[in-house]
């Protein structure tokens, strides 16, 4: 096994990349007997024709563990999803499109509707959401994991590495979240983990004072990673952001429903590099600034339902507070950088803390003149309660789409 510490908030496993891919794989394939195995891949139709995706399918093939791989497909024509049934057929585990742009799924999404449960505007939250409530019906895995469509440094011990804590028939884990080194081609990376989400953690616990919650959130390693694993009735109860907030509403929905001592985090690469998103300073609704809007948001709501009170005050506090820790790490990132012989652009750096400065009063006042935004998914058990046939319906479509006509 890995050596691994207490941190004191949950269990964090570390050197497990010491064992072959060879052995965590045998174990796996032993482990599946009891505890079956199933993938959520949610991707743009585009990601189809970009460098990484073809790449972790190849490596997909080799998977010996995986009982089922779902994808969920967005942004994608008749034409599109064609290819896409196509290019996904030479994977050997039972293999599902959702393809959520699609006449059937669009059916069932403008019925729930109808009984005020639309899954908000597309985004991954909403996809990874619709493949959960396929994998729910198929009934095909009690251990689901998920990962992102863009990895360009993938191999398939990264997956072996996210299940192994989950799917152990002797471990009581419910939850297993990934991370890893950002650094790729001589660069430190992870712009939004380390210039948003923890100086802002510092700057919210400042403000607000000392709280579970946050210690919490700052106890992961990289809480913004999009690799995760859990057992499948976790996907029943969890609500989740439709945006760009998921990772953070998913941690939050775990923190209020499960114990602590189910709840891990392990390292799964030594080296990690995906598609960068650019800051895109002047569109509100694109890459980094987008992003960064939503995750503060999703911050905000959660201090909300557990007794904070925000005034525009506070957040002009909080701004202040946020960017003087902010630039107390770029000092400490450069610093680290240069030891480790990485390049650094500080000028850059302070460019993309002073928009999300902005943003964090931006979210705000977002937060605060839409008291009646409904920001989370609901949970499928729900959804179950008021369409309780839904589950079985939507199985049916995505059979049809994938061995049908369409």
């Amino acid at each position: 096994m890995s050596d691994f510490h207490q941190n004191g908030i949950i269990t964090d496993f570390h050197n497990l990349t010491r064992r072959t891919v060879e052995a965590l794989e045998q174990e796996l394939c032993q482990f599946s007997r009891r505890r079956p195995m199933g993938l959520i891949l949610p991707s743009l139709f585009s990601e189809l024709e970009g460098p990484a995706l073809s790449a972790i399918v190849d490596e997909l093939v080799k998977v010996p563990y995986l009982n089922e791989i779902v994808i969920g497909l967005d942004r994608a024509d008749r034409e599109q999803f064609l290819y896409a049934r196509d290019f996904f057929s030479r994977l050997p585990q039972h293999t599902r499109i959702l393809w959520n742009d699609g006449p059937r799924l669009r059916a069932l999404d403008a019925e729930l509707e109808e009984h005020g449960l639309g899954s908000l505007e597309p985004g991954k939250g909403r996809n990874v959401w619709y493949c959960a409530g396929y994998m729910l019906s198929s009934g095909r895995s009690t251990v689901v994991g998920l990962h992102d469509c863009d990895i360009l440094t993938y191999e398939r011990g990264l997956l072996a590495r996210l299940m192994y804590p989950v799917a152990h028939p002797n471990f009581n884990y419910s939850f297993c979240k990934g991370y890893y080194p950002r650094i790729a081609e001589g660069k430190l990376n992870g712009r939004v983990s380390r210039l948003l989400v923890t100086p802002l953690l510092r700057a919210l616990k400042t403000v607000c004072g000392p709280m579970p919650y946050l210690d919490y959130l700052d106890s992961f390693r990289y809480p913004l990673s999009g690799e995760f694993a859990m057992r499948s009735e976790v996907l029943e109860g969890i609500r989740i952001p439709a945006d760009w907030g998921l990772e953070i509403g998913v941690l939050s929905e775990l923190q209020r429903n499960y114990s602590l001592r189910q709840l891990c985090q392990v390292d799964i690469a030594d080296a990690y590099d995906h598609k960068h998103q650019p800051v895109s300073e002047d569109d509100p609704d694109g890459g980094l600034n987008r992003m960064s809007l939503d995750i503060s948001k999703a911050l905000y709501r959660k201090l909300a339902t557990q007794g904070i009170t925000f005034s525009s005050e506070d957040f002009r506090t909080l701004k202040a507070t946020y960017y003087r820790f902010a630039l107390d790490l770029i000092e400490a990132y450069d610093h680290d950088a240069t030891m480790n012989g990485l390049s650094l652009d500080r000028h850059s750096e302070e460019q993309a803390v002073e928009l999300f400065a902005s943003n964090l009063l931006e979210a705000g006042n977002l937060f605060m003149d839409n008291p009646r935004e409904r920001p989370f998914i609901p949970s499928w058990n729900r959804v179950q309660a008021a369409v309780p046939d839904l589950l079985t319906r939507m199985h049916e479509a995505v059979e049809l789409d994938n061995q049908g006509k369409v």
